[in-house]
């Protein structure tokens, strides 16, 4: 069974959200604080973290930069900020997604449900993909450039496996963003994807202002691109 860590200190939207997703066949634990979410993720194993972005004691930023330091476990924020720039904060330090409040609750478990889905979609047979002198580990989940393990978050990881599995095919945005984010009610947009793509760029390419593995390919999309020269 799924287990799920929400951090939360509403308490209507503890109760509201907690038995939804029980109801969804998931466990919870709940945390009102940073403090709390810090000791009961010491003590279990989770498949998911929903982080309130204002917390008492600090902010679902700080925490989710913590965990980032040790897991790849998808994070998704709950927050009453829609300014572009928090929610490119919220993707830049390792958040999968996002929610807005007020939300519907069918909303929040289709997009709870699709995380949970396309982290358990991840595990594959083939054992390593190897090009462009980036290697992934795919039973470990890691990730060599030039053969020195580099820190990928969940959502940079999936993306990069995409680019690794489909060389030198242009995939257009939205089949992007359909393969990894389940797009169909727009949840993640283009200006998201391309916070990903950066994001990613800055840790596999060796000149991110001028990108060689991931291109982008005018009007259409972007590719990886198995034909530099030397690789």
């Amino acid at each position: 069974m799924k287990q799920i860590l929400l951090v939360e200190d509403d308490l209507s939207l503890i109760g509201g959200l907690s038995f939804a997703v029980r109801k969804e066949g998931y466990e919870v634990d709940v945390a009102r604080t940073s403090l709390e979410a810090d000791a009961l993720w010491a003590d279990g194993k989770y498949d998911l973290v929903i982080l309130d972005v204002s917390l008492p004691d600090g902010s679902g930023f700080d925490l989710c930069k913590k965990l980032r330091l040790t897991s790849k476990v998808p994070i998704m924020f709950l927050t009453a900020a829609d300014e572009e720039t928090d929610v490119i904060m919220g993707l830049d330090i390792g958040g999968d997604d996002y929610i807005t409040k007020p939300f519907k609750l069918a909303i929040f478990l289709s997009r709870v449900n699709a995380l949970l889905r396309r982290s358990s979609n991840f595990s594959r047979e083939t054992p390593e993909l190897n090009s462009n002198d980036i290697r992934i580990e795919l039973i470990k989940g890691e990730v060599y450039k030039n053969n020195k393990l580099i820190d990928l978050t969940a959502s940079e990881y999936k993306l990069l496996c995409l680019f690794m599995e489909n060389p030198n095919i242009v995939l257009s945005p939205e089949q992007i963003l359909n393969r990894l984010w389940d797009c169909n009610e727009n949840y993640v947009d283009n200006n998201t994807l391309t916070v990903y793509i950066r994001r990613l760029r800055t840790k596999i390419e060796d000149d991110p202002g001028k990108p060689e593995r991931i291109v982008t390919v005018r009007r259409m999309g972007y590719k990886w691109n198995t034909d530099r020269k030397g690789l």
